[in-house]
């Protein structure tokens, strides 16, 4: 009876398994039992890997001997891609390649260079070996191809060389969704949205421009317009206007454009200085008085629900650092580091999808930005200064003997200064009621309220001007400072404001996610190194050891009854 309870049994526990595998052929599901999901794409991802239809090629070309912390966001990868493989439609095939593996120092050379064009980048890290620190690329892209079209994709987000790199690959992991669903999309739709960098008004150069430019490049149709020439066509094919650092006063005809433009349902982004203030001019004179624009775009911008205020912010608590000459020393100027407190730090609001988890941005004589109320647009900050500043109201004298200054904390205690505002919503016409301007012989539009539209007001014209070498007149990446060798966010900050305004899927909020990385505690395991040592190699033995007497005097009682 109990032999054929056992059968009985087995035989039923196979047929479990049996209908499970049954079922499963033909239902798909993944259990994810971390505490943050970190294994569970959105719904918006699913979709669009159920409604792709043609085969996609992801290379990855993080690969080989890595660092401990590549070697985690390798695995990241891998793991977050073999779920897109899970869930597509179509086949998806997943390469990972080290580029550089058995190549000699030039065929090294001539692979990165080749692999830049096409635009994956390297990243040169120090290796701890133990001969010491070693120099070695690494590759943390991916490629992704699918009918005919590619798309590189940067894995290693938000790199501060202040911070650690545990931090920026845990930013970077927690980053890959929206990084590949987003990369995705493009490719598979195939879609390039047009994107102009206004230059018509003494706006910053193709040089200062240069590294956003080049970087937008790899995803969108990126070129500069003139206001001046461009007609309604032009501005029907645009998908998003950028007007940075403008010096010379806008036309009624130029803005009748603009406004036409955000009529349209248009995207606009305004980096705009009301403030004239450079630091090469205080450089070379003993000081400069920093007056105020006159850009003719205040009536504009108070119709669309913001104003860009007449003031310099100045934040001794959280600033950039400029060289300054302590004096010449056998025949050599002398430099040194200091904070300039007119260079504040920005702050990404937290609470903003464009803005989240993005490090600080850096700005040069910024102004602060207010919201004015107008029907039918949203408006909200994204960009602040710290609690810990002042606001200078202009006219005002600077000059750089005002480093010496020894501040009173008391005059800077004050609030977060607004400097960044995204408004959203269906915006009025400046010119409703108003006879065309010279130049436009036929209206563009009839409409007094616009198609829903968007735009980010920002008060520093420079927030996306690349530095140049003054070696050889290249420019450095966007963010980077060449005096403090630091990386800030600024290039993030305009990648993540296109996304955001070019893609209706507002794929950008899946960079909501947080993974938690549970790293153990130095000074702990250093101070209880004895113990847990003892716990983890003698306890276990001292287990055995007691389970084998036990056992020994348990088996003699038990026979020798």
């Amino acid at each position: 009876m109990k032999t054929k309870n056992k059968w009985v049994s087995f035989i039923a526990a196979i047929a479990v398994l049996v209908v499970f595998n049954v079922i499963g052929s033909y239902v798909f599901h993944r259990f994810d039992f971390t505490a943050d999901k970190r294994f569970t794409l959105s719904e918006k991802t699913k979709t669009l890997l159920q409604k792709n239809g043609k085969p996609v090629t992801i290379t990855v070309f993080l690969s080989g001997e890595l660092p401990p912390a590549f070697k985690r966001l390798q695995a990241a990868v891998s793991d977050i891609l073999s779920d897109y493989r899970a869930y597509a439609k179509s086949e998806i095939k997943i390469v990972f390649v080290d580029p550089l593996a058995g190549l000699n120092q030039a065929e090294q050379d001539t692979v990165i260079n080749n692999l830049y064009e096409k635009g994956i980048e390297a990243t040169n890290l120090s290796v701890k070996t133990e001969e010491g620190l070693t120099q070695k690329f690494v590759f943390p892209m991916a490629m992704i191809e699918s009918d005919g079209k590619q798309l590189p994709i940067k894995l290693f987000q938000n790199l501060d060389t202040r911070g650690s790199y545990e931090d920026n690959i845990n930013r970077s992991i927690e980053n890959l969704e929206y990084i590949f669903t987003s990369s995705l999309k493009k490719v598979i739709t195939g879609t390039n949205p047009r994107i102009g960098f206004t230059e018509s008004n003494g706006e910053l150069t193709d040089l200062q421009l240069a590294d956003g430019i080049h970087s937008l490049s790899n995803s969108y149709l990126v070129g500069r317009i003139d206001l001046n020439t461009i007609d309604k066509a032009g501005l029907d094919k645009l998908g998003m206007m950028v007007i940075a650092k403008p010096t010379k006063p806008f036309t009624e005809t130029e803005k009748y454009k603009i406004n036409y433009f955000v009529m349209n349902g248009g995207r606009v982004l305004w980096s705009i200085d009301q403030v004239r203030a450079e630091l090469d001019s205080l450089r070379n004179r003993n000081g400069q008085m920093a007056i105020n624009s006159n850009l003719n775009l205040d009536d504009m911008l108070f119709m669309y629900g913001a104003r860009v205020n007449y003031n310099i912010i100045a934040d001794p608590a959280n600033s950039a650092e400029i060289p300054v000459s302590t004096g010449v020393v056998g025949g050599q100027n002398q430099m040194q580091l200091v904070p300039w407190i007119y260079y504040p730090i920005l702050l990404p609001d937290t609470a903003q999808d464009v803005v989240k988890k993005l490090d600080g941005i850096k700005s040069e004589f910024p102004s602060t930005v207010d919201t004015i109320g107008a029907k039918g647009v949203k408006k909200s900050y994204i960009l602040t200064t710290s609690p810990y500043n002042k606001v200078f109201e202009a006219p005002k004298l600077f000059s750089l003997q005002m480093i010496s200054e020894k501040l009173d904390p008391r005059a800077f205690q004050s609030k977060p200064q607004n400097v960044g505002a995204l408004l959203e919503g269906n915006f009025p016409s400046v010119f409703a009621g108003r006879p065309l301007p010279a130049g436009i012989t036929q209206p563009y539009t009839l409409q007094s309220t616009g198609k829903p539209a968007k735009m980010i007001v920002i008060g520093d014209g420079d927030i996306f001007k690349n530095q140049v070498s003054e070696q050889n007149g290249t420019p450095f990446p966007l963010g980077f400072d060449r005096y403090s060798q630091r990386t800030f966010g600024n290039k993030a900050l305009l990648l993540n404001i296109v996304d955001y305004f070019t893609d209706e899927d507002n794929l950008i909020s899946l960079r909501n996610k947080e993974v938690k990385i549970r790293l153990l505690d130095k000074a702990k395991i250093k101070l209880e190194k004895t113990k847990w040592q003892f716990i983890n190699v003698v306890a276990p033995l001292l287990l055995l050891i007691f389970f084998a007497i036990f056992q020994h005097y348990y088996r003699k009682y038990k026979y020798a009854k």
